[in-house]
């Protein structure tokens, strides 16, 4: 059993040929590990390795030399490996990762130990969870900037191949809103009643809603990640989780991602927990919840509600990801919202289009909420000529004439 070591020790020891490794996403990336699988990747004799949302960039196209990338998206430092045609792609819900993936050797990042000498998982558990519990071999490297976290599972010394200090401070990406964002944030605010239970995506826009709700009251979070819009509403009281029908009076989600405000909130703290794919984004679970607020976004929407959330220009760009999963669990919820939001414009170009460009991520039965800076178009209920009105009516208004024309001769059906 190898320990903290002041030099990289040999990954070969712990890592055979073939072997598939999987990491946590974002800011649970174990980067110190990371840069050792790349410089030793030549006497490893070849892996393949799992990857979520990439914010390191310490993989890049030159590493296909030895290492076989698949992901379940093309989102952040992944695009790089994508556009050099080195990723491959699992296209599947989010809620199916955990009977999907297998691993033979877990890399991570942990959190320092608590006072009974537990690591915790600190910034991620997610996908994490299953695989683990499966896995020949767990590396890690402890993180002093890494929370400890509730939610386990929690491990000690003894479940280490090997355990290194971390050499780096976590990175911080705030997200940048600005005044399209804020325009979105509000029209979504208008959805969200006192007592919700939201699930918001990443990026700027979910970060935008959550900043215009701070006269909420005893509003809960059961999502997939959590990001520095939670910790603001949390510390101010809105977010207290006392209406959740379950889990009440606790923050649940799968992984954070933001800056020190949320790890320091997230510290030890019992009001939040990590949990497990399996159960982030469980259907029976997310069946309990009412007043179920799904906020996410996407690449384009289509004048019927057809969404793509994963192609952009021919290029694969996002992910298939939890968006069925929670879309869905909001439609059925009682009082529950299904929102898709997303600016207008992609530079010139409208992302309120006649025709995708990508495949149907959400296909147009799952009727949902569509936001744009220039409005809210709920297609709930709506027939298909109903809709073409509705979503013209949120697209930029340099395009509604043309989506006015392309709908009345070809139709809506497409």
């Amino acid at each position: 059993m190898e320990k903290a070591m002041p030099t990289d020790p040999d990954l070969s020891r712990i890592i055979r040929p073939g072997d598939c490794l999987i990491w946590g996403q974002s800011h649970a990336e174990p980067r110190r590990l990371i840069r050792m699988l790349a410089e030793q990747r030549g006497r490893l004799g070849g892996v393949r390795v799992f990857l979520g949302i990439g914010l390191s960039g310490l993989l890049g196209p030159e590493h296909a030399d030895h290492i076989d990338f698949l992901a379940y998206c093309a989102s952040g430092t992944n695009r790089a490996l994508m556009q050099a045609g080195v990723l491959d792609i699992l296209p599947v819900h989010y809620s199916r990762l955990p009977q999907l993936l297998r691993a033979d050797v877990a890399m991570l990042q942990v959190s320092p130990p608590d006072a009974r000498g537990r690591y915790s998982l600190g910034m991620a558990r997610e996908y994490l969870t299953a695989p683990l519990s499966r896995a020949r071999a767990i590396i890690a490297e402890v993180n002093p900037d890494v929370p400890w976290t509730f939610g386990g599972p929690y491990l000690t010394r003894d479940d280490f191949a090997l355990l290194v200090d971390s050499d780096a401070p976590l990175p911080d990406a705030p997200a940048r809103i600005g005044p399209v964002e804020t325009a979105i944030g509000r029209h979504v605010a208008t959805l969200v009643e006192d007592g919700a239970t939201l699930q918001t995506g990443i990026g700027a826009i979910p970060d935008a809603a959550l900043a215009q709700l701070g006269d909420r009251r005893d509003l809960g979070i059961h999502s997939g990640s959590l990001g520095d819009g939670v910790a603001a509403l949390q510390q101010a009281g809105v977010i207290t989780n006392s209406r959740k029908p379950i889990d009440p009076g606790v923050t649940v989600g799968g992984v954070l991602m933001g800056g020190p405000a949320l790890r320091r909130l997230a510290h030890l703290n019992p009001q939040i927990e990590l949990r497990g794919t399996e159960y982030t984004h469980d259907p029976k679970v997310l069946g309990r919840l009412d007043r179920f607020v799904a906020l996410n976004s996407a690449v384009e929407v289509d004048l019927t509600g057809q969404v793509n959330s994963e192609v952009a220009g021919g290029r694969y760009v996002g992910a298939v990801g939890g968006i069925i999963d929670f879309l869905r669990a909001a439609g059925a919820s009682p009082g529950g919202v299904p929102i898709i939001a997303l600016p207008s414009t992609a530079g010139a170009h409208s992302r309120i289009v006649a025709r995708l460009s990508g495949p149907a991520s959400v296909p147009r039965a799952e009727s949902c909420v569509i936001v744009t800076e220039h409005g809210v178009a709920d297609l709930r209920g709506l027939s298909l000529r109903q809709r073409v009105d509705r979503m013209i009516a949120i697209a930029h208004p340099d395009h509604r004439e043309a989506l006015a024309r392309e709908a009345h001769e070809k139709g809506p059906w497409g």
